[in-house]
């Protein structure tokens, strides 16, 4: 070897291992991106009203984020000065599917975290994926309170409230504006999320309305579509309610089909979870019906920095305002964001590990444009939220429906204290609800 290769070799080395030193000087956040897995649908009847505003929350969030143009306590740039590379997979057909798209994300994609899932089936099948694969699961929907009341996770995390809190809030609702129920109709889908909210608003009722009977009680598949025959028993039953948790293009048909056969005008509506279609129904759905939005969010969240940002961000990118799917989204990105830097904190700066994230996820707070989420039940893994609920009024003018009557509920007056099951509280006087 001549002088001038040596020279030239030693030079290469020199600058390698100098590169090698400042790699381990120098923070994560500088080096690395964080790939952030996001389960939503994007076809099928859930995505137009749900999973799409879902998917469109996320990288409105996300790229609010990257560029750093966030309002506080969320400005710093990504996840820790890590950029977010999203990868976005299709909620679309069925949980044995779901279950496999999971292990890909983790084992094909490489991603550090999965968040997403709206159906409750979807969410059940691949909670135990997750914790045997020790890789970390944030649900930010799916109503069933079975995810923690059934099983204990160590690395799945729900960063919204459980529908519980829908069907307290709701009957809560009712009971403070006087609606009439000595009789009660239910139509819900016959899977877990159906199943649940329909156990848990006949308990709430119970409670509230101990007179009231229960006269026509449906459960048709999801995805059914067609409800002449369900419309028929529920109009020729008469009940001065009807309540539905039905959601996405079930809850759209379902009303479409309802109003020219004179069910609104029969029977008092009330739907636990839907301001979601308000915008494709438009006049089409009844003035007064009474909804709940799953949170505070919408057109009944309340004014914030946080809420402007989002809010107004949101329907200046996608020439609609944001509804449930997108506030839900956003605050288990942001509840994620949390985490992160708080990991990134105890460990000096460098990407946190599952093991570090679990930790500091786990009995998490973070305020939200949908108000404060608190990591507070099934030991720091599953959130409590307020939630708000109203009636329905269509505005010619603005050619929308708008939210009137709004009554707000705090977290802990409609979600179960730590330790209980809910149907287990429920039916024990919801004792030590803390309802101002």
């Amino acid at each position: 070897m001549d002088h001038f290769s040596r020279i030239r070799r030693s030079a290469a080395l020199i600058s390698a291992v100098a590169a090698t030193l400042l790699a381990l000087a120098t923070p994560a956040s500088a080096q690395e991106s964080f790939r952030l897995g996001i389960v939503t649908f994007l076809s099928g009847p859930a995505a137009d009203s749900f999973g799409v505003p879902a998917r469109n929350g996320a990288q409105y969030v996300i790229d609010q984020l990257n560029k750093g143009s966030a309002p506080s306590p969320y400005e710093k740039v990504g996840f820790g000065g890590m950029k977010i590379e999203p990868v976005i997979i299709d909620e679309n057909g069925g949980a044995t599917k779901q279950v496999q798209e999971l292990r890909n994300l983790y084992q094909r994609d490489n991603v550090d975290v999965v968040l997403g899932y709206i159906g409750s089936g979807d969410c059940l099948a691949v909670a135990p994926i997750a914790e045997e694969l020790k890789k970390m699961l944030v649900l930010m929907d799916c109503g069933t309170p079975r995810i923690f009341e059934e099983a204990k996770y160590n690395y799945v995390f729900r960063t919204a409230a459980h529908a519980t809190m829908d069907n307290v809030g709701l009957i809560r609702y009712m009971k403070a504006k006087n609606v009439k129920m000595d009789t009660l109709s239910a139509i819900n889908q016959d899977y877990a999320w159906g199943q649940d909210s329909r156990a848990d608003f006949v308990a709430a009722a119970g409670q509230l309305y101990p007179n009231a009977k229960l006269e026509i009680d449906l459960l048709p598949k999801f995805g059914a579509g067609q409800y002449g025959t369900e419309i028929s028993a529920l109009v020729g039953a008469g009940s001065d309610v009807v309540y539905s948790s039905l959601w996405g293009g079930d809850l759209q048909a379902f009303v479409l089909q309802s109003a020219p056969r004179g069910l609104p005008k029969r029977s008092q509506l009330v739907f636990s979870a839907a301001d979601h279609v308000l915008p494709p129904l438009g006049d089409k759905m009844p003035d007064g019906t009474i909804i709940g939005a799953r949170g505070a969010y919408g057109l009944m969240s309340q004014k914030s920095p946080l809420n402007d940002w989002l809010f107004k961000g949101y329907e200046a990118a996608n020439g609609i305002y944001p509804v449930q799917a997108a506030y839900r989204m956003t605050q288990a990105i942001l509840g994620l964001k949390a985490a992160v830097e708080k990991a990134m904190a105890k460990n000096g700066g460098k990407k946190p590990s599952t093991d570090e994230l679990v930790a500091a996820m786990t009995g998490l707070e973070w305020p939200s444009p949908g108000g404060l989420i608190q990591m507070k039940l099934a030991d720091g893994h599953q959130a409590i939220q307020p939630i708000a609920f109203s009636r329905t009024k269509y505005n010619p003018d603005s050619k929308r429906v708008d939210l009137v009557d709004i009554e707000y509920f705090a977290a802990e007056c409609v979600n179960p204290p730590p330790g209980v099951k809910s149907l287990d509280w429920i039916k024990g006087g919801m004792q030590g609800a803390k309802c101002n």
